[in-house]
This record gives structure tokens, C-alpha cells and sequence, in this order.
């Protein structure tokens, strides 16, 4: 029993140092005063200044933050639509079909959804005039489109084991539809409406494909940029850009991580 605990530790050893021994290399290596990635001269700030000046990378960041921000809002307004319509509304006409639309994103390769909307923006502009150049709108239109499905897939796994008796409890007292769905169903399924939109916040910043085929001129991702760098060779700036968001990711988790174990302690007091 012992020896198998220990193959089992050793294997887990193994996992987490292939996945998380990289990462540190590339925080160490952003501390590099030497330009060459392979060779340690020193310790130095001079890539993170160097950050802090490359305009390109900037705006790149803040407009794929802002970009994710506001598909992820969307996509969870959507998506919680869409999953509370797969999970309450029963065998309505043409469930399958719209079940099938909603998924689909989910295994669809990303050249054919970026490929398709490209062409539909094509065919808009060339009918009606819009959209008038691809940039900014078509490519958060693109990711609020396929992060809407990860929205409704984590909705309706909440509300599939969600105990309705609250609701037809306060149904039974007079409360409307609307004030039922405003003041006990949406505060309770509002944990997997933070998760879906966080989920795709991250899936719209770390998106390239889709982005790849819906932006334009002065429209590039930060994915495309450090994409666009890397044809160039990697360099101590593209790994302090890399440490920058590894720090914000771990100060975000561990920010609700802390939140969870007040709201639980709160909970059991």
C-alpha cells in the first residue's frame, strides 16, 4: 500500500513539475539582465521598463482586456439565456437543433468558426454596409459568439440539480415570474454566472485564431502581437509581459480563494 502511495506521489511529482518548472524558468528569465534567454548576466528590471515603453504591446493588452471584458458580459447575458431555456423549458420545438447550435462551439475547430464568421462579415459589409472595416466590434461580436456556449453549458449544469422549492415557495406567496427569477434565481445561480464570465474573459484574452480572421488595421490582439514577436525570436520583454499576467492570475485567484472561505465561514457561523 505504502509503494503504491509512492508511485502515485512520484507520478504527481512528475505532472506538476512538467507543468509548472517551465513557468517558474520564464519568471526567472524575466529578471535576465541579458538580452539572449540563454545565458544569466544579472538581475535586472530592464525588461519590465521595457515593457512599460513598448507601446505595442500596451495597447495590444488594454484592448484585448477591453475586448474581453464586454464578450464575456455578453456572453453571459447569452449564455444564461440560453441555459436556462435548455433547462427549464422541457421538449419544446426544436430543442435538439437548438441544443446542437448552442454546443457546437464547444467542438467546432477554431479555423472553421473564424473562417465562417470572416465570410459573414464579408457578405454584411458587401449587403448593408456593415460592418464598414474589421476591427474592435467584429471581433468582440466573434468571441461573444463562441464564449456564449461555455456561458450556457456552465448555467445549465447549475440549474439541472437546482432545488426549486424556494421558487415555488415564493410563487405559492404571490411573488410574479420576473421577481422570482430577480430575487431568489438569479442570486443563487450567480456563482456560475461568475464562473462562465470568467471563463470567458480568459478564452477571449487567450484567444489568436478566431481574432486572427475577424480583426484589421489597428485592431491586433495581444495574442497576435506576442504571436507577431515570436517570428522574431523569443526575448526577456515577451517573458516580464508573461510574468505581469501570471502575477495578476495568482492575485485573482488567490483574491477568491480568500472570498469563498469568508462567504463559507460566514455561511457556517
Amino acid at each position: 500500500m505504502s509503494r503504491r502511495l509512492g508511485r502515485i506521489w512520484i507520478a504527481l511529482g512528475v505532472g506538476y513539475a512538467f507543468l509548472y518548472i517551465p513557468i517558474a524558468l520564464l519568471v526567472v528569465l524575466s529578471f535576465n539582465d541579458s538580452r539572449l534567454v540563454t545565458i544569466w548576466t544579472g538581475f535586472s528590471f530592464r525588461w519590465y521598463v521595457a515593457l512599460w515603453r513598448n507601446d505595442a504591446l500596451v495597447n495590444a493588452a488594454v484592448l484585448s482586456i477591453r475586448i474581453a471584458a464586454v464578450a464575456a458580459t455578453g456572453a453571459t447575458v447569452l449564455g444564461m439565456a440560453a441555459g436556462f431555456a435548455l433547462a427549464r423549458f422541457g421538449a419544446f420545438r426544436g430543442r435538439g437543433l437548438f441544443g446542437a447550435m448552442v454546443a457546437a462551439p464547444l467542438v467546432m475547430p477554431e479555423v472553421i468558426t473564424g473562417l465562417s464568421l470572416l465570410l459573414l462579415f464579408v457578405a454584411l459589409a458587401e449587403s448593408v454596409g456593415w460592418p464598414g472595416e474589421r476591427g474592435l466590434t467584429t471581433v468582440t461580436i466573434a468571441h461573444t459568439t463562441f464564449a456564449t456556449a461555455y456561458v450556457a453549458v456552465v448555467v445549465q449544469s447549475r440549474l439541472s440539480d437546482f432545488d426549486r422549492s424556494l421558487e415555488e415557495a415564493a410563487l405559492d406567496l404571490g411573488a410574479r415570474p420576473w421577481q422570482v427569477f430577480a430575487l431568489i434565481t438569479l442570486p443563487l445561480i450567480a456563482p456560475a454566472l461568475a464562473a462562465g464570465w470568467l471563463l470567458a474573459f480568459t478564452l477571449s484574452l487567450d484567444d489568436l485564431v478566431i481574432a486572427s480572421f475577424t480583426s484589421g488595421p489597428g485592431a491586433s490582439t495581444l495574442p497576435m502581437v506576442v504571436f507577431s514577436a515570436l517570428k522574431l525570436g523569443l526575448t526577456p520583454e515577451l517573458f516580464a509581459l508573461a510574468t505581469v499576467i501570471i502575477v495578476v492570475v495568482s492575485a485573482g485567484l488567490l483574491l477568491a480563494l480568500r472570498l469563498g472561505r469568508v462567504a463559507s465561514a460566514r455561511a457556517g457561523g
